[in-house]
């Protein structure tokens, strides 16, 4: 017997109803947020040399690439509601799944609510007289946060369509600075003084170092690409459109990032944007005077609430999935008609608001950058157990390059990892401190489930 129509609606069920668009937009949406306004200097800071800038970003999108082609793989054989947790638990059970979805839902609450705050901000800057009171930006962003929660109450429909909107005005934003840019004529400096390629590669370890750091904050700026992975059981053709999606969603942001790259240093000496605190907002005024920082502000605007929108909608499925398969109470498993998990988007946004309220993210951003490092290397362990574990599984997409491809992936996350502990030692512990919690937790949550064992 066939499955029910797409657009049929039952109690506890997702709507499959969404495309290859969307998976787009949500790679896209997720990944592009204000760090390429910013990141490009702090990469130039490090390598000083234009073709070595543009080879950094270029190797930054290939990582990504690799680790979409592998998680394709297991989006398509596991086209499930609930993002890492579903191949952590597939591959090494229920308590892995459940540590991977705790530590997957908490770090979208931090990065939701330090978003939000940033678009605060942003939004008080645009006040007429705004003196920028911390209450005033802490309002502005809660009203962000219920705006974008009553779009997804609306249903999956309303959150994919806004999805698609916001990352099309994003993408026409980037795109339209960067055609602004090359229609300068190129700089020429004075007296150049970016190395030469050759000298810098005898220059031994220190070029090492930079060129480490420089990749760190290229891959920090791809980080979100994996984000229709959390939507997987709500496309309607999920064994073809997920790998298109997550895919074609890294293509598509390499080519964004390399061109504004491009167009950055063509309007900026090396000197000059590998100084630049806001690169972006030099060449914006190089091309509009004043004006460009506003109208920088405004592209920051637009990235940012395309990443609000994309994690608003996200992290609600991580745990209606955790409470589909008895991991969290059932309530959090409850659909609206539209297709919104109601009761997790509502516990998803009140702590997330709790956190914009709190107001202190120096310690948070720290674990959850470290707890974001974690989750793509817990999904590569997964599917190269699984190949063990179930080699006759169907798998509609097969990673190219296997095995060489997650090895390569999981040896470049775990080195990552193992920088960020050493970076910053006490997030980082504090982060391990924050998982270990999940797992106490969750063994409170399965004492109190003791017979519930059949499948939802």
């Amino acid at each position: 017997m066939s499955d029910p129509a797409p657009t049929t609606t039952q109690p506890g069920k997702l709507l499959s109803v969404l495309g290859v668009a969307f998976g787009l937009a949500g790679s896209v949406g997720g990944t592009i947020g204000a760090g390429i306004l910013r990141t490009p200097g702090l990469v130039a800071a490090q390598l000083h040399t234009p073709s070595l800038v543009l080879l950094a970003w270029l190797v930054g999108g290939l990582y990504a690439l690799l680790g979409a082609i592998c998680i394709a793989e297991l989006a398509a054989s596991l086209p499930r509601a609930g993002g890492w947790y579903v191949y952590a638990e597939q591959a090494f059970g229920r308590r892995a799944g459940w540590l991977v979805g705790w530590t997957d839902w908490l770090a979208h609450c931090i990065g939701l609510a330090w978003v939000a705050t940033t678009v605060g901000e942003l939004l008080a800057e645009w006040i007429p007289a705004n003196t920028a009171a911390t209450w005033q930006c802490r309002a502005l962003a809660l009203l962000v946060l219920a705006l974008f929660s009553a779009v997804q109450l609306l249903g999956v429909r309303a959150g994919g369509a806004s999805q698609e909107l916001l990352s099309l005005v994003k993408a026409v934003a980037f795109l339209g600075l960067a055609a602004a840019s090359f229609a300068l004529p190129p700089v020429v400096p004075a007296v150049s003084t970016a190395a030469d390629p050759a000298e810098l590669l005898q220059q031994g370890p220190a070029v090492a170092i930079g060129a480490v750091l420089a990749l760190q904050a290229v891959i920090t700026t791809f980080d979100g690409w994996a984000s229709p992975v959390y939507f997987a059981e709500e496309f309607s053709d999920p064994s073809r459109d997920l790998p298109r999606s997550l895919i074609g969603g890294v293509l598509a942001v390499l080519a964004l990032y390399l061109l504004i790259n491009a167009a950055l240093l063509h309007v900026l000496p090396i000197e000059v944007l590998s100084e630049a605190n806001l690169p972006a907002a030099d060449a914006a005024r190089s091309v509009l005077g004043q004006r460009g920082g506003q109208v920088i502000s405004a592209v920051a605007l637009i990235s940012l609430l395309g990443l609000i929108n994309t994690v608003v909608m996200a992290a609600p499925r991580i745990l209606f999935g955790l409470s589909r398969d008895q991991l969290m109470p059932a309530a959090l498993s409850g659909v609206n008609p539209g297709g919104t998990p109601t009761a997790a988007l509502v516990l998803t946004s009140g702590c997330a608001a709790v956190l914009v309220l709190a107001g202190s993210f120096d310690h948070l951003l720290g674990m959850g950058a470290f707890l974001y490092v974690v989750l793509p290397l817990t999904g590569i362990a997964a599917q190269v157990q699984l190949r063990i574990k179930e080699p006759n599984r169907p798998r509609p997409f097969l990673s190219w390059g296997y095995p060489l491809t997650p090895w390569i992936v999981g040896a470049c996350s775990l080195g990552f990892l193992i920088g960020a502990l050493v970076r910053d030692t006490g997030d980082s512990l504090l982060a391990l401190a924050l998982v270990g919690l999940g797992g106490i937790i969750g063994e409170l949550l399965r004492r109190r489930q003791p017979q519930e064992t059949s499948n939802p």
